[in-house]
């Protein structure tokens, strides 16, 4: 049995025989095969690792569409959280000036508010309904009692233009041309027509809750003691009789008697009607207010009927 096999070499000087035994062929073999094998290997470990880094580019892509997903949700609710944070800031200075303006009101017409109340309740004490508003505004003299031209007089300490004594004076004197249109300015009963005394002809208007205003200087008078008068109603014409140095109308805005400063009034409008509650302080107000939201409360709960009834009186 042969042990050795031969391996003929062939080059440029001629034939070489080389002997080698067999086992030194079953090596090579060997190693051909494991090298095949390891090649083998090899290619299916690169193209597992290569599926494996597919996928995890593929997972990291979906991942970072997520993160980009869910950036912008973020991004949307960071905004909206700015947003309505500068909403609740806008709120609350809102807020702080309502306070400031209640406190304000509170004062004008002597509130006091428990410190329980919320802002909500304090305001419900402190504002009128615009049904309230338009019953104060009936009830309560205000606007100027013929067309406006200004003031010739005003309220206060003054020496008499025919006297010449320093008096108070307690009206307000409008400039007015004779026989000038004479309007009531609230709802009220006629309770003294004729002549007094420095004011000449005169009419006095008895009104709701204390007040009275007087018309002096008059030529004419269209209303008798007695008569219910509606705010707009026609009661005279102006003249120049009585202490008067010149036509005009001498008017006057009466609280229990207490002479208060036409001017007043006569400015006091829905647009400005918490103006009054600071320039006439010897009135009580507050009083009134709550008087006002009472009989308003007693209104509504009237039948609708009788409520009907009522405001087309009141709008006559």
């Amino acid at each position: 049995m042969r042990k050795h096999f031969t391996i003929t070499i062939h080059d440029d000087k001629g034939l070489k025989q080389v002997n080698l035994p067999y086992s030194v062929k079953s090596g090579v073999l060997y190693a051909a095969v494991l090298f095949v094998a390891i090649g083998v290997l090899t290619l299916f470990g690169i193209i597992y690792l290569n599926n494996v880094i597919d996928e995890m580019v593929d997972k990291r892509t979906a991942m970072q569409k997520i993160m980009d997903q869910e950036y912008e949700k973020n991004s949307v609710l960071v905004e909206s959280i700015r947003q309505n944070q500068q909403i609740l800031k806008t709120k609350q200075e809102e807020l702080s000036r309502i306070e400031g303006r209640l406190d304000n009101i509170e004062g004008l017409i002597g509130l006091a508010p428990t410190q329980s109340m919320s802002v909500k309740e304090r305001i419900e004490l402190a504002t009128l309904t615009s049904e309230e508003i338009a019953l104060m505004f009936q009830s309560i003299p205000n606007g100027s009692p013929i067309e406006y031209k200004g003031v010739s007089s005003p309220f206060g300490y003054r020496n008499h233009p025919v006297t010449k004594k320093r008096s108070l004076h307690k009206g307000t004197d409008l400039i007015a041309a004779k026989n000038t249109p004479v309007y009531v300015q609230a709802e009220g009963v006629v309770d003294y027509v004729g002549w007094s005394k420095g004011y000449g002809r005169l009419v006095r208007i008895a009104h709701n809750y204390g007040f009275k205003t007087y018309y002096g200087h008059l030529e004419r008078y269209v209303v008798n003691i007695g008569d219910v008068l509606n705010k707009g109603d026609l009661i005279a014409y102006t003249g120049n009789s009585g202490l008067s140095n010149g036509p005009h109308l001498h008017y006057e805005v009466r609280f229990v008697d207490r002479a208060l400063n036409a001017y007043n009034f006569i400015k006091w409008s829905v647009e400005n009607y918490d103006d009054i509650f600071e320039k006439e302080k010897k009135v009580p107000w507050h009083s009134l207010v709550k008087i006002i939201t009472k009989n308003q409360s007693q209104l509504i709960k009237l039948p609708s009927s009788q409520r009907v009834v009522i405001l087309r009186e009141n709008s006559n």
